[in-house]
């Protein structure tokens, strides 16, 4: 039987702008572990307290990992469109390549690395890909519904025995050992991964993944009704999207935020309430963006540059981190103000976008992707 393969899909400029925004985000919400592996101490990250954590909290965490998520559900759309017939065995390639680095990276470089979550729930989103987009936002909301149900209810039970949901206290000296490794030889950091990373990625599997696989089929239900494509169709819904998403997710944002310094069930009616609100502050940040773009076109060029090779920049952000707060490079973890962990995020950011554009001249794809598509396509 001849197979036979779609033609290829253009590249959407709007898409690649909101990925380049959310690579930004993401490096925001990871940096701050490497500046503070203590953190993370006990094999599950704790959300750091301070000024500069809590606007990061409120304004950043959760709510990039939702638009990523989002996309990579859209982006398989697009995929589904070019390689006709034969989306099942590439799909199944590319979550084995993504698989692969995803667990080199979690032993390497970064232990919250999130590419073998999406390549397992890849595997799913392929299963359910001929379901109609109604279908998928339904099976979505019935995920984050009993998703948030649960946590009301861990919440409440927490109340029946307020000894269980007691915060308990870091301990000093595992996280002083933590920094030692982390800052030490490279050897000790690669111990420091080895003995962090299956504990981390246990927990972020488990405490991302129901929610990343709603993301998905919402960006897959988005993907076949062309809302990108079309945005003219959904245009006249920006200000409602920017008044509800910004007038209730901003004020949930910032009650996450207190809930996770607070103890006992306020922690968990936090991550409930975040569990929804994100979404909406998420859509907000994303039409604004979209609305920013189109006044001012460069805004897009510039993000969409990182955009276009999102892997590349996901792991080119791990490797620079790596570089200056690591034992690979300068060890400079627990020794910069958060003010400066910010200011060293804007520059790995505006580096690695410099060096996208730069690449972006002479290449269609960027090095990783160039290696997941041979893989992908075998050729």
């Amino acid at each position: 039987m001849t197979q036979t393969v779609a033609p290829p899909t253009r590249r959407i400029h709007e898409i690649d702008a909101v990925r380049g925004f959310a690579l930004a985000g993401i490096l925001l919400a990871n940096i701050g572990f490497f500046a503070d592996p203590g953190a993370a101490a006990g094999g599950a990250a704790q959300i750091p307290q301070g000024p500069v954590a809590s606007v990061v909290t409120t304004l950043v965490l959760t709510k990039f990992y939702v638009i990523f998520s989002f996309l990579f559900g859209y982006s398989f759309t697009l995929q589904m469109r070019s390689w006709g017939d034969q989306v099942r065995g590439r799909m199944l390639r590319r979550c084995l390549g993504l698989f692969a680095l995803g667990v080199a990276q979690g032993f390497l470089l970064w232990i919250g690395d999130i590419l073998t979550l999406y390549a397992a729930l890849g595997l799913i989103l392929l299963a359910m890909r001929n379901v109609r987009p109604r279908t998928a936002v339904i099976t979505g909301v019935t995920i984050i519904g009993v998703l948030t149900v649960l946590w009301l209810a861990l919440a409440g039970l927490t109340l029946l025995d307020p000894a269980a949901a007691a915060d308990q206290a870091a301990d000093p000296a595992e996280a002083a050992r933590a920094l030692a490794l982390f800052t030490g030889s490279p050897l000790d950091f690669l111990t420091y991964q080895a003995e962090t990373y299956p504990m981390l990625a246990l927990f972020v599997w488990l405490g991302q993944g129901p929610m990343a696989m709603a993301l998905f089929l919402f960006g897959m239900a988005a993907g076949k009704s062309r809302l990108f494509e079309e945005p003219e169709r959904w245009a006249r819904l920006v200000p409602r999207i920017q008044l509800f998403g910004f007038g209730v997710g901003l004020p949930a944002a910032a009650f996450f935020t207190w809930s996770s310094t607070a103890s006992g069930s306020w922690v968990l009616v936090g991550v409930a309430v975040n569990n929804v609100t994100s979404l909406f502050l998420s859509a907000a940040y994303v039409v604004t963006l979209l609305q920013l773009v189109r006044r001012f076109p460069l805004v897009g060029t510039v993000l969409s540059a990182p955009g276009r090779v999102a892997a590349s920049n996901y792991i080119g952000q791990s490797v620079l981190m790596c570089l200056v707060f690591t034992g690979y490079g300068l060890a400079l973890a627990g020794r910069l103000e958060p003010i400066a962990v910010m200011g060293v995020a804007a520059l790995i950011y505006a580096v690695l976008a410099a060096l996208s554009a730069w690449w972006l001249r002479g290449h269609r794809y960027g090095p990783v992707e160039y290696g997941l598509r041979a893989l992908t396509n075998l050729r």
